[in-house]
């Protein structure tokens, strides 16, 4: 038998000031429930407040580059005119490049710094279409992804593999001296029928790095959504920059893992939803793409079947195919000036 000895006289001030508090809130039968509680107002409202500060840093976002503007679209608050409704608002504040201030929403918008266009790498248009009209001739359509198209130029079309000289470039019904990346483009050429190239086609310069056709190329795929399992010889529609044609999943190299890239199984069977992997495809007829890491809006594609999207890809290395074509007269002249 133990005995167990310990002072009587003895009491905390916090215990018996939260006695105390308890009974003059009216909450005695939860007079320990200031343990809990730490602040006064959480114990007198019966709330229990939550506070922390979280750090953390934002490596490839600024905040100071954003903008925040408080507006109302059914009221018109701050969008193109400062209001009155909110005087606590003093305007905001932009660090780039330059320094911009302003109140407004249209102020923020023209504050936008343009971004970099690649200008300086090779001519990458894919056609989006091909016109004959009258007392002009063949006019392709399409928009500007990388380098800078003029009249003069010679241009390649691949994989059709005509050669020849554009007289002029034009973008909403006005000529261009130059159509350069991000412009919507028709440009006329030089003895060239609309039956020779088509929507899909790739225009770039034949002095500079000109587009080829693709025997095949090796592609980081993942899928999406596939109800069954997708192994070689699967054949799905791909849809790369214009072009909406059928590729073979010739074989499996490798299984990856998606987040990091590394190698998870070598020469897998079949992949399944949730699955990355590197593929070798084939295309069905002549097709033009690039390696994402030159031409990126013509290394990236989406795999459709079943009337969906069942995977999405990239690009990593192609393997290209010299194909003599036609060489018009006016890109013989040109290419002599």
């Amino acid at each position: 038998m133990t005995h167990i000895q310990f002072p009587t006289n003895f009491h905390d001030i916090k215990v018996t000031l939260g006695h105390l508090e308890a009974a003059e809130l009216g909450k005695g039968s939860f007079k320990y429930a200031w343990v809990l509680d730490k602040l006064k107002a959480e114990r007198e409202r019966g709330i229990t407040i939550d506070i922390a500060l979280w750090k953390f840093e934002t490596p490839k976002y600024y905040v100071t580059h954003v903008p925040f503007v408080p507006i109302s679209g059914f009221n018109g608050d701050n969008m193109i005119e400062a209001s009155s409704n909110c005087p606590w608002y003093k305007g905001w504040e932009k660090e780039t490049k330059s320094k911009s201030t302003g109140k407004t929403l249209l102020e923020a918008i023209d504050a936008i710094d343009p971004p970099s266009r690649p200008t300086d790498k090779p001519l990458r248009l894919p056609l989006q279409d091909v016109y004959k009209i009258g007392g002009i001739g063949t006019v392709p359509v399409g928009r500007v992804e990388t380098g800078i198209i003029k009249a003069g130029m010679v241009v390649t079309f691949a994989p059709a593999g005509v050669t020849t000289e554009v007289k002029s470039v034009e973008m909403h019904h006005e000529q261009l001296t130059e159509g350069v990346p991000g412009d919507n483009v028709g440009f006329n050429v030089k003895n060239v029928s609309v039956k020779e190239i088509r929507r899909g086609n790739v225009a770039g310069d034949s002095k500079n790095d000109p587009p080829k056709a693709s025997e095949s190329f090796n592609a980081q795929v993942i899928v999406l959504n596939h109800p069954g399992q997708v192994g070689a010889g699967y054949a799905p529609v791909l849809d790369c920059h214009t072009a909406h044609i059928a590729c073979k999943f010739s074989e499996l190299l490798e299984k990856i893992d998606r987040r990091t890239g590394k190698s998870v199984e070598n020469s897998p069977k079949f992949i399944k939803s949730g699955d990355a992997a590197i593929v070798k495809m084939v295309p069905s007829k002549p097709m033009c793409v690039e390696a994402f890491t030159d031409y990126p809006p013509l290394g990236r594609f989406a795999v459709r079947d079943m009337r969906q999207t069942v995977a999405v890809g990239v690009i990593k290395s192609v393997v290209k195919v010299d194909k003599a074509g036609k060489v018009t007269k006016a890109a013989v002249k040109a290419s002599k000036k």
